[in-house]
């Protein structure tokens, strides 16, 4: 597991955070439904020339997860925006994930916050998106909710275990599990596939033209969850974006691939 040992009350929420290396920042921001720990592979070696921030969005891992709480992509920017205040980090570079992307897309063209340069990996930006789980999960969120302990953990291991191209052991999903279970974890797991909602996306969407920083795209070719021709998609939207497609990869190219990020981060970020 990445190692976050440190907090910020945030709005009431704590949001749990760490940082690692040293040298020009860079903010690894996570998507859904993972936490951090998504970066366990990538971290290490960028941290070698870099200071890395990261943190879990509220309502994920192990940041503050509890009823009635807002975990939507309406406040994750909003979440966003606070921790680079908070680091005091001036234009960092920005490596974001799934919903991660949304994150630093709409912190970027609504709480104003500038990046040197934004690489995206597989991010939820332009609609349609939401799996057919997804969508049932969100019409029946009570009823999931409720489901005994192995059912849940059956259910996290299938859905999680499809976002990699590659076959995913038991002891690999155990720390993508671990926190979507228990009297805390069980709930907060379909408190945010209820939320997810393709307004927040579409909110800024017609926006992407008035990107400030070059962006450049990663996206596998083996992606199920979000279609490769979203990518293209995205990429002709934004005004300074490359897109790059990864062989024998799927949606969580963290584990698939994580020599790609590496090397794609380390040569975008000294361009």
């Amino acid at each position: 597991m990445m190692s976050l040992t440190e907090t910020l009350d945030w709005d009431g929420t704590g949001i749990a955070w760490g940082s690692a290396g040293s040298g020009p920042p860079i903010v690894l921001v996570h998507g859904t439904p993972f936490s951090s720990h998504v970066w366990h592979r990538v971290a290490p070696e960028l941290a070698r020339e870099h200071t890395l921030y990261f943190y879990d969005l509220p309502g994920y891992g192990q940041s503050e997860k509890r009823e009635g709480q807002d975990v939507s992509l309406g406040i994750q920017n909003k979440a966003l925006a606070a921790m680079l205040a908070f680091w005091n980090v001036d234009r960092p570079n920005i490596i974001a994930h799934d919903f991660g992307g949304a994150t630093a897309l709409r912190a970027h063209l609504i709480d104003g916050c500038d990046y040197e340069r934004l690489l995206l990996i597989d991010p939820v930006a332009v609609r349609p998106w939401g799996s057919p789980f997804v969508q049932h999960a969100r019409r029946h969120e009570f009823a999931f909710a409720g489901v005994p302990d192995y059912i849940q953990v059956a259910i996290l291991k299938a859905y999680i275990a499809g976002a990699a191209a590659r076959s995913l052991s038991d002891d690999e999903l155990q720390p993508y599990i671990a926190p979507w279970t228990g009297s805390d974890g069980q709930p907060a797991f379909y408190r945010q596939i209820a939320q997810m909602d393709q307004r927040f996306t579409d909110e800024v969407e017609p926006h992407y033209r008035e990107f400030r920083c070059p962006v450049a795209l990663l996206w596998g070719e083996e992606d199920r969850w979000i279609s490769p021709q979203s990518g293209e998609k995205l990429a002709a939207m934004l005004p300074d974006c490359s897109l790059r497609l990864v062989p024998g990869s799927g949606h969580l190219m963290q584990e698939d691939a994580p020599e790609a990020i590496v090397a794609a981060a380390l040569r975008f970020f000294a361009s």
